[in-house]
């Protein structure tokens, strides 16, 4: 079955629940999420958090 044919079966139930299939894929993803810039060092390279997100009037 293809991915776009999954994504169209409202039955479709996948393999497992996890984001990552495999360890493999689980480290990588680890690795992503340890470089990813924090709201503050976004604003230091004058770029904007994502507003979804982040509101200065949450803080």
């Amino acid at each position: 079955m293809s991915k776009k044919a999954k994504e169209l079966d409202k039955s479709f139930v996948p393999d497992n629940g996890s984001m990552a299939p495999n360890m493999e894929d689980m480290e990588n993803l680890g690795k992503q999420m340890e470089n990813l810039r924090t709201n503050e060092e976004l604003e230091e390279d004058h770029k904007q958090p994502d507003p979804v997100q982040y509101r200065k009037e949450d803080k």
